[in-house]
């Protein structure tokens, strides 16, 4: 199993990206689908997650600015990101508990990086 993580770039400050994150292999189910970032010296934080029934919450930076999603049908997730600042500038990484024939274990995407310009 396996998570792979895409969207990410460069956009200017009130830009917009959407990144993509899929989960292949042999997958029995996944539970919540979580978005992560991580800022130039600082510490991995979480922009927002969905549960498997679809509820959703957002870090308080982000709030109205970003939408998480997911497909569930293409064992995928997405995180709309608008209205983009500066300070979102970070590696992003995708992160699930997944069910496969090894059991139920966490997995993280390699991360990519958004980079918002001034």
């Amino acid at each position: 199993v396996q998570l792979q993580a895409s969207g990410g770039g460069l956009v200017q400050a009130g830009g917009s990206l959407r990144l993509s994150c899929a989960a292949s292999g042999t997958i029995f189910s996944i539970g919540a689908m979580n978005w992560f970032r991580q800022a130039p010296g600082k510490q991995r934080e979480l922009v927002a997650f969905i549960t498997s029934g679809g509820s959703t919450n957002y870090a308080d930076s982000v709030k109205g600015r970003f939408t998480i999603s997911r497909d569930n049908a293409k064992n995928t997730v997405y995180l709309q990101m608008n209205s983009l600042k500066p300070d979102d500038t970070a590696v992003y990484y995708c992160n699930a508990a997944i069910r496969s024939l090894l059991g139920v274990s966490d997995y993280w995407g390699q991360g990519t990086l958004v980079t918002v310009s001034s």
